[in-house]
């Protein structure tokens, strides 16, 4: 199933053009991150700030700002 996968692929064609292989662009990139990575960001923030609330002490890296 590896080998299938890493594969080469065979060219395709449409009305004799070659079509470009899909590629991961820099604007997927950032749409991930701000889908993925800014959510996840920011339930460790809230998780931080409600264990420091909790325990009156700061255990996180923003404390040092």
């Amino acid at each position: 199933m590896l080998q299938r996968l890493l594969a080469k692929r065979r060219d395709q064609t449409v009305m004799g053009h070659r079509l470009e292989e899909p590629r991961l662009t820099i604007m997927a990139l950032l749409w991930g991150l701000l889908y993925v990575g800014l959510p996840i960001i920011g339930f460790g923030l809230l998780m931080d700030l409600l264990i420091a609330l909790a325990m009156g002490r700061c255990f996180g890296l923003w404390c040092y700002f």
